[in-house]
C-alpha cells in the first residue's frame, strides 16, 4: 500500500494543484486518460485553434457582400491539424513526462482508479493508495446515445473529429448545443458540406429564447440544418454512412463520410465508487460540493475531501475549473484560513458563427424570478456606426436589468466578437453597477462596435415598460 499526503484524480486543472508547497512532501496524480485533460486535449483549446483558420475562411463569404473580392481556395486540413497537435501533443507529453519523471515527489498512475473508502483508491492493476487529502478532478466525457451503429467507424465524438486523416465531404452532426454548433461552423467554413440535426426546434435551446432562435436561422443560412429529428440508428456500406431519422413519424437517411456526436457530456463520477460511499450527487452524476469545494456525503463535509471541475459543478467551463483550483490550492494549503468559491457572474462563450456569449439569467428565469420587475432590451448590432460598417443584419445584444434597482440579471450576445463585448457586462454584474451608471458614467468609444453594448444600456432606462427612466 502507498501512502501521499495528496492524491489528485485527475490531470487538467487538478495538475495545477501541485504547487512549492507539496516540494517535501508525497503526491499522487493519477489518470488514464491523455495528460493535461479535456480543455488542453479534446476542447477549449484545439477547437479555438480550428475556430480561428475556419473564421478567416469564412470571412470571404463576408467580403463579398462588402464589395471585396475574395476566394476560398481549399483548406489544408492536415496540416492543420499536424499544426495545431504537433504543439499540443508536445505539452500533453512534457507535462506527463515533468510529472513522472522529473519530481521525485510525485508519482503519476496512468491508469483507472475507484474508491475503497474514503481516503483509500485501487488502481485498476490492483495498487492500493491511501492519501490524507484526495481532490476528485476527473472531468467529463462525451455522451453516445443508445442507437444501433453508434459505434461503427466514421462515427465520432469531440475526442476524435479533430484527428481525421483528411476533411470529409459531407459532414452529419447530431447534436443542438455548443459543440455541434462550433464544429458546424469550422467544418462548414473549412470546405464540407454540413448538416446538424436536432432533435428539438430550435439550436442552442439553453440560452435565451432569443438568441436560441436568431442563431437558429443564422446557422441555417450557414450549413443544413434538420430540426424536430430523431436518431433511429447508423449504417455503413462501404466509405458511405447512412444516418437514419425520424421526423413526424417519417422515416428519412441522410448521407455522409463521417459522423459527429455531440449531444452533451456527463462528469466521470461512473466507477470511482463515490456512490457507493454515499457522496452527494446530482441527477447528472455531478458531485455536490460545498462553498469551500469540499466533498460532502449526506450533507455533512467528509473530511480532507474536494472537488473540482467538471466532476463537480454543473457549468463544464474551464475558467469555472481554473477558479476552482485556486480555491482549493489554499484550502488544502490553509485549512485555518479557507476561501470560498464566488460563483458571481460566470459568464460562457460559444464559438460558433456567429459567436454567442452569455452571463447570468434567460428571460424566462429572469420573470420567473422578477416578474413584471423585469425590463428587457434587444439591440441589433446594425443600430451603430461600426454596425452599418460590417452591414450586419445579425449581431444582437439583449440585456435584461431589474425595474426597481437597475441591476443587471442577465446579457446575451450574438455576433461577431461577441466573447469581447460582453466583458465589461461581467465586470458590472459582479461589481453591481447600475445600468444607467454604466452607459453615461464611463466613455464608450466611438464608432467602436461596443457602442452597440452603450446603446442597448441606455435603451433599458428609456424602455417603454418601465414606469420611469432609470
Amino acid at each position: 500500500m502507498a501512502h501521499y499526503d495528496l492524491a489528485i484524480i485527475g490531470s487538467g486543472s487538478g495538475n495545477s494543484l501541485i504547487t512549492e508547497f507539496w516540494d517535501n512532501k508525497k503526491v499522487a496524480i493519477i489518470d488514464a486518460g491523455i495528460f493535461g485533460g479535456t480543455c488542453l486535449n479534446v476542447g477549449c483549446i484545439p477547437t479555438k485553434m480550428f475556430v480561428y483558420p475556419a473564421a478567416l475562411a469564412a470571412s470571404v463569404a463576408e467580403a463579398k457582400r462588402l464589395g471585396v473580392s475574395m476566394s476560398f481556395a481549399g483548406a489544408d486540413w492536415p496540416a492543420m491539424r499536424d499544426r495545431i497537435f504537433g504543439r499540443i501533443d508536445a505539452i500533453s507529453e512534457a507535462g506527463k513526462n515533468y510529472r513522472a519523471n522529473e519530481l521525485e515527489n510525485v508519482t503519476l498512475y496512468a491508469e483507472h482508479v475507484s474508491f475503497v473508502s474514503a481516503h483509500e483508491l485501487r488502481t485498476a492493476s490492483g495498487v492500493s493508495i491511501t492519501a490524507e487529502k484526495i481532490v476528485i478532478a476527473a472531468g467529463s466525457r462525451a455522451v453516445l446515445p443508445q442507437a444501433p451503429g453508434i459505434n461503427l467507424p466514421g462515427v465520432h465524438t469531440s475526442d476524435t473529429i479533430m484527428r481525421l486523416e483528411r476533411l470529409p465531404q459531407r459532414l452529419v452532426i447530431l447534436g443542438g448545443g455548443y459543440i455541434a454548433s462550433e464544429f458546424a461552423a469550422v467544418f462548414s467554413a473549412l470546405g464540407s458540406e454540413v448538416t446538424q440535426v436536432n432533435r428539438s426546434s430550435a439550436l442552442m435551446r439553453g440560452q435565451d429564447a432569443d438568441i436560441s432562435a436568431a442563431f437558429t436561422k443564422a446557422a441555417t443560412t450557414r450549413w443544413g440544418v434538420e430540426l424536430n429529428a430523431a436518431l433511429s440508428g447508423i449504417t455503413r456500406e462501404g466509405e458511405v454512412l447512412s444516418i437514419h431519422l425520424e421526423r413526424d413519424g417519417q422515416p428519412f437517411v441522410l448521407e455522409a463520410d463521417a459522423v459527429l456526436v455531440a449531444t452533451g457530456r456527463t462528469p466521470n463520477t461512473h466507477g470511482l465508487g463515490v456512490s457507493e460511499l454515499g457522496f452527494d450527487m446530482r441527477a447528472d452524476g455531478s458531485l455536490v460540493v460545498d462553498d469551500y469545494q469540499r466533498i460532502l456525503a449526506d450533507g455533512a463535509v467528509v473530511e480532507g475531501l474536494f472537488g473540482m471541475g467538471d466532476v463537480a459543478n454543473t457549468q463544464q467551463l474551464k475558467h469555472v475549473a481554473n477558479r476552482e483550483a485556486r480555491v482549493v490550492i489554499n484550502n488544502l494549503e490553509h485549512p485555518e484560513s479557507l476561501r470560498t468559491m464566488d460563483r458571481r457572474a460566470v459568464p460562457a462563450a460559444v464559438f460558433s458563427n456567429p459567436q454567442i456569449a452569455y452571463v447570468g439569467a434567460t428571460e424566462e428565469q429572469a420573470r420567473a424570478e422578477h416578474g413584471d420587475r423585469v425590463l428587457s432590451v434587444v439591440q441589433p448590432y446594425g443600430s451603430t456606426a461600426y454596425g452599418w460598417a460590417m452591414e450586419d443584419e445579425e449581431g444582437i445584444v439583449k440585456l435584461l436589468a431589474h425595474r426597481d434597482t437597475g441591476l443587471l440579471l442577465g446579457a446575451h450576445i450574438m455576433g461577431h466578437e461577441a466573447s469581447l463585448l460582453i466583458q465589461p457586462l461581467i465586470q458590472a454584474m459582479y461589481s453591481g453597477m447600475d445600468v444607467n451608471t454604466m452607459a453615461r458614467g464611463p466613455f464608450w468609444i466611438h464608432p467602436a462596435l461596443s457602442e452597440v453594448v452603450e446603446n442597448a444600456l441606455l435603451a433599458l432606462g428609456m424602455s417603454p415598460r418601465a414606469n420611469e427612466p432609470l
